[in-house]
Order: structure tokens, then sequence, then C-alpha cells
């Protein structure tokens, strides 16, 4: 079917009458480009119903609108919409007609149009979005249609537009691709049909085809199949993700009645306890990253050029998988993983029949479970990169017979669907023991910590935190979890790594993911990970900061509760690789130098304000330091010194002065502590292997020369312009302690009194703070440890814009 993308021309409103007497839109409304977030346009406030889940940010009733005038003779056509995700509970209307329904804000769906619509006039699209019962959700959902929409035209005959398959069946030699091919004929006679399949390398030469005849009688679907070899085949694969295109052409006679194309990449997987995860016969162990599916500054809203950067950014820190928490993924993410050779974990739910939260989709899990998961795994068969579907993460019921069966039951279902990928469920301890919490606790810590908990999981795991062994491996987990992972192929573990080697003595042919691990204890981990073929792999919560959860990962000073969320203003969980902007934080260079990835070594300092002083902590964080040099006013102050490094032994040097030389590398964690004076100048940190230099690191002290550097981001030059602001000196290094207040604005040149409209650019300021003073759909922000970050959505293409940035250091304009 013709695909056309159908973001424009929508108009929008929030919803005052629920029941109002006239179906029309409102004066009001307002035009609206999408995907769009209206999360966003909510301020985040302290006593939202949603509290730090969404980073004090309300939800609502939203309706979008948009006016479609088919043509009389467009009868003869097929046409659909298909809407990417809509957040949640979305209702669609054609005409005030009740069109189709999504209960789940994450499930792609399509909307067949024909039997609503009147031809030759002017038909009301209109989309209800009620994300008004909160709490609905663990972290920022976003509200609205925040993904894609797509118009589908076809004939009366046509291929189903996500019918089409590609399975890769063998790599040995010439590669054998399996193809399935769904027709369907609405029309009132038989159809005598040939469908033409061929197979375009990535410079669109044919290297493989075939056709398939065949009858389709009236009112039939169909799945056609056929097998091709491909001589001489580029394999997909996180280091080579070449990429092919599958072209479907249905006909009937010499006449084209459709057209499909996909693009795969050729690549198996195999997966056994004794050679763990295979991808084309070699071995991978997956180094993976947790991410929510905000977008930063900019929301919940999915662009192509916002889940590129961000995959992108995950690849050069060293990672080679994502798990996507905890729903399914968008398309456009996909389509950049498969570009970018990043492996997939996709996840069907974060709940199935208990709530976690008031209004969640718990409330609807039973009667669309089964359309949810077909949806997720038809939009995924083609993408190369998706390697495991995960049924659930941290299901309460899931210790229990009637849990047990249902993720067989989902497990069995993405089986019948697609028999090339491997199935988990994300398992937390905690959920698995259930009502036998008490016990175990007392058994374990000797005394009743039902109080301490609050009744919330990762509370009650930061109490634990320290014991998790021996409650891991008690004899009541141990018989649950062997019922909860009976079902899967994999055994998912969430914050179970005291388990890796119990199971990998007792359960031989387990085979185990890290699929949710503590930042903090990937150099332990990641031993683990080498040494045992059964253990495929460790994915961190998380790769990239997220809004929501607000501060489980943020470490504070003078605080008394060994807690999660942190009040507001707190809105940022604090915890990942990567901030909301893009920017790496010290545990992402950590991270590499475990892998394996980096020499040379990396340097972190505390704070000296908060020298001799502990914070209190969670599970989620590592450290506050900040990669600088630059404290003014503490000069002659002790400040403590990490070094990340690689080798066996670093030595420090302040301005040249040999602060010593420390143990280094897999024997300390990788990660060594020097205590020293902050003296301005040059900090340096020198690593070595069997005595022999192998990486050096430095920092300079920021002098004068202070200014605003404002820099368009290189790489991204489609629908999203990035403007990375830093506070730096006349060297360009960064001013980290003290935040620089920056007002940032659009104007249209070619508009009336330059006036920017929301349907033509849009505009989000903001910094990885935490604890933001300012909305992101504000002018204003202030620099987080000396950075900063605007993003321009240029929705009008053919206008230019220009960005004025205001600080104390003057203007400066950008054509953009």
């Amino acid at each position: 079917m013709k695909k056309i993308k159908w973001n424009d021309g929508w108009r929008f409103w929030r919803e005052k009458d629920a029941f109002s007497l006239v179906w029309e839109v409102p004066a009001e409304a307002e035009p609206v480009a999408l995907p769009d977030d209206a999360m966003m346009e909510e301020k985040a406030r302290a006593d939202s119903p949603n509290g730090g889940n969404t980073g004090g940010r309300d939800g609502g009733v939203y309706s979008y609108a948009k006016f479609y005038a088919p043509d009389d003779s467009d009868r003869q056509k097929t046409l659909m919409l298909l809407f990417e995700g809509v957040y949640m509970n979305a209702m669609v209307y054609v005409n005030g007609q009740l069109a189709a329904k999504c209960p789940f804000g994450y499930t792609g769906f399509y909307v067949k149009l024909n039997d609503f619509l009147n031809f030759g006039q002017e038909n009301e699209i209109r989309v209800i979005v009620r994300n008004s019962g909160m709490p609905n959700s663990r972290w920022y959902s976003g509200s609205g249609i925040y993904r894609d929409v797509w118009l589908l035209e076809g004939g009366q005959t046509y291929i189903r537009p996500d019918g089409c398959r590609i399975e890769t069946e063998s790599v040995d030699g010439p590669a054998v691709v399996a193809v399935a091919a769904e027709a369907v004929n609405r029309s009132m006679e038989r159809r005598q049909l040939r469908l033409a399949v061929s197979l375009e390398d990535a410079n669109e030469k044919v290297v493989a085809e075939e056709k398939i005849v065949f009858a389709l009688f009236e009112g039939e679907s169909r799945t056609v199949r056929c097998r091709m070899a491909v001589d001489d085949p580029k394999l997909w694969s996180d280091a080579s993700p070449y990429l092919y295109s599958a072209v479907f052409s249905l006909y009937e006679g010499d006449t084209l009645l459709d057209s499909h194309r996909e693009r795969l990449g050729l690549r198996c997987l195999s997966l056994d306890a004794e050679r763990g995860f295979r991808v084309n016969g070699r071995t991978v162990k997956l180094r993976g990253a947790c991410l929510h599916h905000d977008n930063g500054i900019i929301g919940a809203v999915s662009l192509y050029d916002a889940e590129y950067r961000k995959i992108a950014a995950l690849k050069e820190a060293g990672f080679n998988a994502v798990r996507i928490s905890h729903h399914p993924a968008g398309p456009a993410l996909l389509l950049a993983c498969d570009e970018l050779g990043m492996y997939v974990m996709d996840e069907c739910f974060d709940m199935w029949n208990r709530c976690k939260r008031s209004n969640d989709y718990g409330l609807f899990f039973d009667q669309w479970w089964e359309r949810d998961v077909e949806a997720m795994v038809r939009k995924d068969y083609n993408h190369p990169s998706v390697i495991l579907y995960s049924v659930g993460n941290e299901i309460p019921e899931i210790g229990t017979s009637c849990g047990a069966k249902t993720c067989r039951d989902i497990a069995e279902k993405i089986r019948s669907m697609d028999r090339t990928r491997f199935t988990l469920s994300a398992v937390n301890g905690i959920f698995i023991i259930g009502d036998a919490v008490r016990q175990i606790a007392a058994d374990v810590l000797e005394k009743d910590v039902s109080g301490e908990a609050g009744g919330n999981v990762n509370d009650f795991m930061s109490v634990m935190f320290g014991n998790m062994d021996k409650l891991l491996l008690h004899p009541i987990l141990d018989e649950r979890l062997a019922m909860a992972c009976a079902g899967t192929d994999i055994a998912g573990y969430n914050y179970m790594t005291d388990r890796y080697d119990y199971d990998s003595e007792h359960y031989k042919n387990r085979v185990i993911v890290g699929s949710e691990t503590y930042p903090k204890q990937i150099a332990e981990n990641w031993e683990h990970v080498k040494a045992k073929p059964n253990l495929i792999g460790d994915f961190t919560w998380t790769g990239w900061d997220y809004i929501g959860e607000a501060g489980i990962g943020v470490e504070e000073y003078g605080g008394t509760k060994e807690g999660l969320e942190k009040p507001f203003p707190c809105q940022l969980a604090g915890t990942g690789d990567i901030d909301i902007t893009g920017f790496r934080r010290p545990v992402s260079y950590f991270r590499e130098i475990v892998f394996g990835l980096r020499e040379a070594p990396y340097i972190c300092c505390q704070r000296p304000r908060y020298y001799g002083q502990t914070p209190v902590m969670t599970p989620w964080c590592m450290t506050d330091s900040v990669e600088s040099w630059s404290f003014p006013g503490f000069e002659g102050k002790p400040v403590r010194v990490e070094v990340f490094s690689a080798g066996d032994e670093v030595e420090l040097f302040v301005n040249g002065a040999s602060v010593g030389k420390k143990p280094a590398g897999s024997a300390v964690g990788y990660r060594t502590f020097f205590e020293t004076n902050y003296e301005p100048g040059k900090l340096q940190a020198i690593t070595y292997r069997n005595g022999k230099e192998i990486g050096l690191a430095e920092l300079l002290t920021a002098k004068e020369g202070e200014k605003l550097s404002v820099k368009v981001e290189e790489g991204v030059c489609g629908d999203l312009i990035y403007l990375d602001m830093a506070h730096v000196d006349g060297s360009g290094r960064t001013v980290t302690e003290e935040e620089l207040e920056i007002c940032v604005r659009l104007e249209c040149p070619e508009a009336e009194g330059g006036k920017v409209s929301r349907e033509d650019a849009q505009l989000c300021v903001g910094s990885g703070n935490h604890s933001p003073l300012f909305d992101y759909r504000d002018s204003r922000t202030l620099t987080w440890n000396g950075r900063a970050q605007a993003v321009v959505r240029k929705v009008n293409k053919n206008v230019h814009y220009i960005a004025i940035v205001e600080s104390r250091y003057g203007v400066e304009s950008i054509i953009i």
C-alpha cells in the first residue's frame, strides 16, 4: 500500500466537556505538528498527582483533529490510518463514529476508514487521548500522539501493510531466505495473481528473485511463501550492519496492484548454555543499556533524528545492545538500531494483571495482551536488530502458578508468530518471593523489615542492599524462580547477580542475561559475563538518563533517608551513563574501560566543598564526581580524585609533581582513588601495564576569557537541530562550578513580526540538571556542570529561522 506520512494539518485542544452536545472543533484549537507530546506543555509542579513518576507533570484529556476529503473515485481504494503510538487510551473517531481504540500507550494500531468516510466530502478524523487517570506510569510517559501517523492507500486487492516477513534460515554458503507475504482481496470476485519478490543489495542491485502464482478468492486473506538463495551474502551484525531491501510486487496479469518495500539484514541467531548467544555462528556478549522512551528535553516525541542520535551516542560509548524498558519500541528507534548495528531486547509490558499504578495498563491486560503482543511481533519481525523479546518486567504475580502460566502463554504467542528470536521475562527476585517476603527477609536479617520498605519494591531493595546474596539464594526463591523461568528461553535477572555462580553450577542448561543491573556493579558483573558461557550479557539501569522516577540515582549530602525518589523540583532519575542532553557522564567512561574498549584513563574529581562528607546514595548511584579541575575558592583545600583505568598501575600528577602510584585495572575494579590538594593548573593520570605506559589523561584549570560557546551539533540535520551550549574559558575549557543563565528564542525573518508559529517550528531548552528551575518549553535555563542545550524542531523546512542566544556575555544569533 502507498504509505503517506500524515503528521501535518492537525489541530489540538484540551478536552473540556466529554459530554458536549455539538461535535465540532472548538475555536481555541491550535495548529500542531505531529508527533506531539502534550505532557511537555504542562508545567511541572510539586503537587501533581503523578508525583515524581513523570517529573511532576500531569496528564489530561487531549483531542487532535484533521480534515480529509477523499475524491469520489477513491471509493474503490482501501484506506487506512496507522498510528505508531498514542499515550494512552486512544479513541479514533471518523465523522463522530468510533473507528478504533487502543488502551496501551506503546502499541501501533491500524484504523480502517472505508466504512466511515463520505467520499467527495470533507471528513473529520478525531483522536481523543484520555490520559487523565493519574498515576498510570512509573516513568515519564508523555501524552498524546507522540509517534508518527501514516495514511495508507491501496486497491481492493493489496498486500497487508504488516504482512511481509523475511527470515534468514541459513548463512552457510549461499544464504537461504524464507519470504512470506499476506495478500488481501476485498473485491467481490476471484483474482488470479502473481507475487514477484526481489532482494536488492545496498546499491539496489537485484541479488535474488522469485515469483509466486496463486488465486485469491472473494473476501479472502492468504499468506504465500517462497525461498530464495543469496550468493556471497553480506551478513548483518553489530560490527557490520549491512542492510538489503526486499521488494514485493502484486500483479494481476500485467497490472501492478500493489507494492511494498522492506529493509532487512541477513543474520541467524542461536542460543545454548555451552556456547552462549551467537550471531551468524559467532559468540556475542551483550554490552547492554536499558532505555526509557523519552528523548530528553523534547519529551516523549519520537523523531528519527532523536532516536538515531541516541543510539549513535550509546554505540560510541561502547554499548552493542539496548533493552527497551518497559514497553514495545517505536519504529524510528528500531530503524536507527538496524542502521547502526545495535541489538535490541524489545519488551511487552511492565505489568500484567496486577497494577503497579492505580490507572495503568493492568486494567486492560487480560482483554488486550494478545492483540498488543501480535502488534509488537509484526512490527519487529523484519528488523535484524531485534534479537530478544521480554514478556514482562518485574511482574508481581510471576512467582505464582497463574503468573507462570501467563508467562508461558505470552511466550507461546510470540513463538507462534516468530520462531527466530528468543524469549525471557525480566525477573526481580523480590517479586518472585511475593507473599514470602517477610519470612525470607526475617531469615536473612533476623528482624522484621516490613515497616522499612513502605511497600515499594525499590525501597525494599535499598533496605536489603548488601544482603541480597543471602535473600536471592533462599530455597523459597529458588523454587519459584524455576517455575517462572520454565516458560521462556532465557532467564532474565533484574538485580540478581548474586545468583550467577549458583545457577551456573546447579542449572547447567539455564541461559541467563542480566536484564537490569546496578551501574556501579559493572566491573564485577562483566567478569562473570566473560567467564560464563551461559551468561550472555549485562544491561545497566540505565544507558541514558530520563524524566521521571525522580532522583533514584541522585546522591545527596546531608540527607537522612536511603530511599528513592527525591522531592520536587527533582524531575530526572539521575541515573544513566549519558545525561538527557547526550553528554557522557563519568560512569560511561568507567564502563567503556571495563568492557576493554578503552586504554586511556579517565579522571574525575569530587567537588572539594563535599570533601570529608559521606553522601546518601541509592544502589543506582556510582559517583557524583565531575570531569573538571576548576574549583575557584578551594585552592590548597583537599580533594578526592577518581581515576578509571585499565592496565595494572596508575600514577597521578598535579602540575608535574607525582602524587604517587597505585594499583589499577581489574585487581581494584578499574577504579582508583587519590587524595591530594587542589592546585590550579594541570592534573594528569598515566596508566601502565607491566611497567610500560599505555595511556594518558589530563584536566586543565579554566582561566580567563570566559564566554558562552554555542555550536550546532554535527551529524543531526533533519527535523531537529541541536545547539550545544557551554560556559567556557578562552581556550574552550568548561567552567563547571557556576550556573550561567541562558535565554534562547526563535525568530522567523520571513514572518510578520518575526513570530514563529507552533506548527512551523518548536524550541526546547534545558540541561542535564536533575532539579531544573525552568520547564523545557520555557526560553530560559541554567548551565549544569557548565553545559546546556537547545533543540529546534523545524517542521516547515522551507523557512529559515534565527536562534537568538542571550547570556551575560552578550547575544549570539545563529541561522538554522
